[in-house]
């Protein structure tokens, strides 16, 4: 599928965008080098339409960053819903009690990465107007996207750490990048006031169709998306639902064109410009214009990368308790006494039991009793079978976003489409067709979702659209403004429209979707998002906003052992630690409390 880039000249604006732009970080995250040999001087960019509206894609580039390395640690394992592999889970200092103000993924990465986004939106917003010969209303309009895309970058920021500078000012001198930290209310409103200059303006049209050239830039949809967002957080209840009403009446909807595979269907390339994508990464079949999540997301068995082995990576794996806590299909609780009398009880490495694969050897039996499997109820014909019914009739979307045991998964390592089963122990892809992966010693949960299915996406990279913002999210946003608004009927409706498409027993419906009232319709809707948005980095967001991170990342097992990298049964492979109430922020980077005086600490991290 050929598709548009953001912008024409793309390959000149990535030049552009990385020697002039990325250098113009702030508060000492880089050296600032405005003039290097033989490149345009920041005069120059801004002589001509032409550089002007290239370095104009190198705002937009800045989008990529983040998923350009599956080492960046993806906002979902920061959640409850997933964990990292770990040959590099320790540098996540944040989920192990070690984190501290020189620590770069828990403190420096994220600040560097969205701060160089915000510099390089105001320097467009700040230099544009006076660029001669400038088409007027493409002037305005990218001054919009512009001012949006900062906004995006500052959300994030001021959630991972509790109010931050605001600047909004092009900064020419690194001396100028000393302001002191605006509190996280001050960001909210400053957000607020820019997304509402975004939506007034009449040059920013409501929505784009698929096939317009400038679909994939920012639209009055995506600023009433992200200014209902921002309401959520300053509890300006009335204000997110009519918000999230202006992203409906924009023309955004529930993509519903493969029927009860619609969910799944969602995330491949052929559907990824729906009516349902309000603000997502536009890649290409380009390693630089592209994510990776087919890579850390995968497995194996996906097609062969320069090496011959299957290109994925399963360094992100979907925690079992998240797994868990699907529902099933007629929407009752899971439980896995209902499946297994007696397995809530048993020790947790006595249940690896039942996950192993019918007739299995001499050894594999002799390695799971050394693992502590109680082998006494092993069925040595039957165990496969008896364990797929804990899949069985569970809310759809579990089996279109992980990949369960004994479930099949359609790989291309082989050079064709073909069928790999994820059995355990593992075997052999090749003789016995199992899907193989990095982990095969253990049985981890892996991720289906954005992973792509036989040769649908053969390289390292991967052009598939992602979703920042989809209008699945933003029902499930206004069903909790509505509900904090006590309009319970409204809120089950907009769950209803998510929970229809996905084919899940609608609520109140039967005994078991029967809402209660207010306090159980929000633990509904907050199920609802860790089911509907896994893998696309909103949920640990969330958790911070519902102050549930802490109980649900955070959590001992029935044994006392703390979460962690865990096998499907609940065996740990390493144990998170909580580190205190201060984590709840992330501390302000070393270096940034050394190059600006007026910076002050998160409480905790002095």
């Amino acid at each position: 599928m050929n598709k548009i880039n953001i912008n024409r000249g793309r390959g000149l604006a990535k030049t552009i965008a990385a020697v002039v732009l990325v250098g113009m970080s702030t508060a000492g995250c880089v050296d600032m080098d405005l003039t290097p040999n033989g490149k345009p001087t920041e005069g120059n960019v801004w002589s001509s339409p032409t550089l002007a509206e290239q370095t104009i894609a190198g705002v937009y580039n800045q989008l990529y960053v983040d998923y350009s390395d599956v080492a960046n640690g993806w906002f979902d394992i920061w959640s409850s819903t997933m964990d990292y592999g770990i040959g590099i889970a320790p540098t996540f200092n944040f989920l192990f009690a070690t984190n501290s103000p020189s620590s770069v993924k828990g403190s420096s990465a994220p600040w560097q990465r969205f701060y160089k986004g915000i510099i390089k939106a105001n320097d467009v917003i700040g230099n544009l107007p006076m660029v001669e010969g400038f088409d007027e209303t493409k002037r305005s309009r990218y001054i919009s996207e512009c001012m949006f895309l900062r906004c995006w970058w500052y959300y994030r920021l001021n959630i991972l750490y509790n109010g931050v500078p605001y600047y909004k000012d092009p900064i020419k001198d690194i001396n100028e990048a000393k302001l002191a930290r605006s509190t996280q209310d001050e960001v909210w409103e400053y957000i607020v006031d820019d997304l509402t200059s975004c939506i007034n303006n009449p040059d920013l049209p409501d929505k784009y169709s698929s096939d317009d050239a400038n679909y994939g830039h920012i639209t009055k949809g995506a600023a009433y998306a992200l200014r209902g967002k921002v309401y959520l957080w300053m509890k300006e209840w009335k204000k997110a639902a009519d918000d999230f009403q202006a992203v409906k009446d924009c023309g955004y909807t529930l993509y519903k064109g493969a029927g009860e595979e619609s969910y799944k269907k969602l995330f491949k390339v052929e559907n990824e410009r729906c009516d349902e994508m309000i603000f997502s990464l536009q890649c290409i079949d380009h390693p630089d214009y592209t994510q990776k999540k087919n890579r850390g997301f995968g497995n194996r068995c996906l097609p062969p990368d320069p090496s011959g082995n299957g290109l994925g990576w399963n360094n992100y794996i979907i925690n079992p308790q998240f797994a868990e806590s699907y529902e099933n299909k007629d929407g009752s609780k899971f439980d896995w006494d209902d499946i297994i009398p007696g397995y809530n009880d048993m020790g947790i490495d006595k249940r690896m039991v039942y996950f192993l694969r019918n007739n299995i050897t001499e050894i594999e039996r002799k390695n799971a009793v050394a693992a502590g499997a109680d082998m006494s109820k092993y069925d040595v014909s039957g165990n496969e079978e008896r364990i797929k019914k804990a899949y069985e009739n569970r809310d759809p979307r579990m089996a279109m976003s992980i990949i369960t045991p004994y479930a099949t998964f359609v790989g291309g390592v082989e050079g064709i489409p073909k069928e790999y089963v994820m059995r355990y122990p593992f075997r052999s892809y090749t003789t016995y067709g199992d899907l193989k992966t990095d982990t095969s010693l253990k049985f981890y949960y892996l991720n289906r979702k954005f992973v792509g299915e036989g040769l649908e996406l053969p390289n390292i990279y991967s052009e598939l659209d992602l979703p920042f913002i989809r209008y699945a999210d933003v029902l499930l946003n206004w069903a909790e403004a509505l509900n904090e608004l006590d309009d319970l009927p409204g809120a089950i409706s907009k769950v209803n429209e998510v929970r229809e498409r996905a084919g899940a027993q609608l609520l109140g419906t039967n005994k078991f979707t029967q809402v209660t009232g207010k306090t159980d319709m929000h633990q509904r809707i907050m199920n609802e998002r860790h089911w509907e948005l896994i893998g696309e980095d909103v949920i640990y967001f969330d958790e911070i906003r519902w102050r549930t991170w802490k109980d649900l990342k955070f959590y001992k097992d029935k044994e006392g052992k703390m979460n962690g990298m865990t096998q499907i049964w609940g065996t740990r492979t390493n144990n998170y630690a909580w580190g205190g109430d201060h984590y709840w922020s992330l501390p302000i980077p070393a270096r940034e409390m050394q190059m600006n005086p007026n910076m002050v600490q998160n409480p905790g991290w002095d």
